[in-house]
Parts: structure tokens; sequence; C-alpha cells
């Protein structure tokens, strides 16, 4: 038994759920771990999130974030039990009912449980700012940029500082045009965070998971996590009438929205580029590779915005299109990266 195990161990025989069945549940792009705990007497269901601290992992801020949006009207989890010196939390089971697994089972499902998330971020936009968070707009442009680092060069194979270059020429002046950061967004609301619970008064039928990042930022950023889903395809009447109910219930210009969305969604794309190709590189896991198509389809929609045009010609032209040649030869230099 390793010493991690033997911590979790002692971490559950302190509390009422040391007889409990534990099933390991799969973790996400972190390195926390998950299982799921059933206690057969009392019949009681319950999550632990095991986040060791000596490998970066830090359990204070999803603790101060659902604690946030608890006070808001919103579902995060309950925390029943914590250990935050050594990174265990015992948290409330929202079910099976992820959005993605929904909309599989059930498509006809998929406008409903939407609209059901469009309402939560509502909800969280007009609520009073997360007290101390960091603003997420000065940290935009490297993330974005990172995507030469991590994807753009390992494709091409060659040194792209100079394009690098001209791609933050082109974008820094479009993220500056979006101000400071003005409303909590969580930075991960797509439908494998989230969680339909049907039988809870709105806004807390859709449960809320891994908020631990949460930031200051546009109000949009949010939204196009939700439609532009890195994870699945959203259909493009339910993607259109998310953004409807959102400008209409914030009391947007929709012109304006849609230019600054459209700027929100290319950072967040060539951000999502950066991560996926760093956790194949480095990370050691190439599945996320096979996930960069949907997001270049999503990041060439969003480029497609005539007040992009610059930065859609530097992309297009820098940036190697995901073919079947480049994401085998990324999968190829899978871990072969040894220092972030």
């Amino acid at each position: 038994m390793t010493e991690r195990a033997q911590l979790t161990d002692h971490f559950l025989s302190k509390t009422p759920w040391q007889n409990a069945q534990r099933t390991p549940l799969a973790g996400d792009a972190s390195l926390r771990r998950y299982e799921r705990l059933f206690d057969p007497t009392t019949q009681r269901r319950a999550i632990l999130m095991d986040a060791p601290p000596e490998k970066g992992e830090d359990v204070r801020p999803f603790m101060k974030v659902a604690q946030y949006l608890l006070a808001n009207g919103l579902a995060a989890p309950e925390i029943y039990e914590a250990d935050d010196h050594r990174g265990f939390l015992i948290l409330e089971d929202f079910g099976h009912d992820l959005f993605d697994v929904v909309c599989d089972q059930n498509p006809n499902k998929e406008h409903e449980i939407y609209a059901a998330a469009v309402d939560a971020l509502v909800v969280l936009a007009q609520a009073p700012a997360l007290p101390d968070a960091e603003d997420y707009h000065p940290k935009m442009l490297d993330l974005a940029l990172s995507c030469y680092k991590w994807y753009a060069e390992p494709a091409a194979e060659r040194d792209l500082s100079d394009a690098k270059a001209a791609c933050c020429a082109a974008l820094e002046p479009l993220i500056a045009s979006l101000g400071e950061g003005r409303v909590t967004i969580l930075r991960d609301f797509h439908a494998q965070n989230l969680l339909w619970l049907p039988t809870r008064p709105a806004p807390k039928n859709v449960g809320l998971l891994d908020f631990q990042d949460a930031m200051l930022g546009h109000p949009a950023y949010d939204l196009i996590s939700l439609t532009t889903d890195a994870r699945r395809d959203v259909s493009p009447e339910v993607q259109k009438m998310c953004a409807d109910r959102f400008v209409d219930q914030m009391s947007f210009d929709p012109v304006q929205f849609s230019r600054e969305a459209a700027i929100c969604a290319v950072q967040r794309n060539l951000r999502i580029l950066m991560i996926f190709g760093r956790m194949s590189l480095y990370f050691k896991k190439p599945h996320y590779v096979d996930l960069i198509p949907r997001v270049w389809g999503h990041l060439m929609h969003d480029l497609a915005h005539p007040d992009l045009a610059q930065l859609s010609d530097v992309i297009k032209t820098t940036i190697p299109a995901p073919t079947p040649d480049i994401l085998k030869r990324l999968k190829e230099q899978c871990g072969t990266v040894l220092t972030l």
C-alpha cells in the first residue's frame, strides 16, 4: 500500500464513511483522484476527492468557491468532511446524470438542460463577484500563445517564434478590448462538469463541478465553454438558443456580445490546443490528441467574425491544421517533453 493510500484510509477512518464501499471514478485533466463512496448501513452516497498537495493540488480553492456558489443559490456539492492540509474532501454525490450522458441517452433533453445551464450562468453573472478572485484577462494572451509551444511547434516540427509574435500582435488588442474581468467565471463550464438534477428547483437543477479555478472574466466566457464544448458537439440550434437566452436575460447588445464572445472563444480554444498537446507530450495521455479536431473546428468557426480577420490570417497560415498525419505525429511524441 502506498503512503497516499494509507493517508486516505486514515482520513476515512476518522469520518462516518470509514466502512463505505469504494468505487474509483474517472479522473479529469488534473492530478486529483475520485472515488464514489456507498455506506450500506445508511444507504448514503458521497464522493471522495483525493488531491495530493505534494503534486501541487490544493482543495482550499474548491472549498472557497463551493461556499460562494451555495451562498448565491447555485448547486455546488455540500462538503461533508475535509482535511485541507492533506488534500482530502468528502462531497455530496450529485449522481450519474452528467449533461453529456443525459444528451446521449435522450437527445431531446438537450434543449431543456442547456437552457437550465444558461439560467444558472445568468445567476452567476448577476451575483456579487467572488471575493479576492484574480482577474483572468491578464493571463489570456500568454495562455493562448502557449499553443505554439505545445501544439503548433510539435506539429510543424520547427521553431515558430516569428509566427507566435505575429499572433501576439493580432490577438493582444482584441483581448485588451474586452476590458477587466467583471463577473465570476468557472472556466470549465461544460457537459462533463454539469449534472442534471431535475428534482431540484432552478437554478439548483444544474449541479456544478470542477470550479476551483474560478476567476473574474468576461460574461461570455462560460457561455462559450458550454456551447463550444471540446468533448461533445452541441447542436447549432441549441448553441443559438443559449446565446440568445443569455443575451436577452443579461440585456446585452447582441452585436457587441457576438464580437466579444468570438474573442473569448478563440482565446479559449487556443488555450485548449495548448492543454491537449501538453497532456500528451508531457503528461503521457495521448487520447487528448483525439479531441483536437473538434477544438480546431470551433476555432475556425469563431475566426470567421469580421473583426478577427487579421488574427484569422495569422492563425491559418502559422498553426498547422490537425490532419491525420499531424495527429499521428503528436501521438508519436507522447511523453517526450520532460519539463513544463
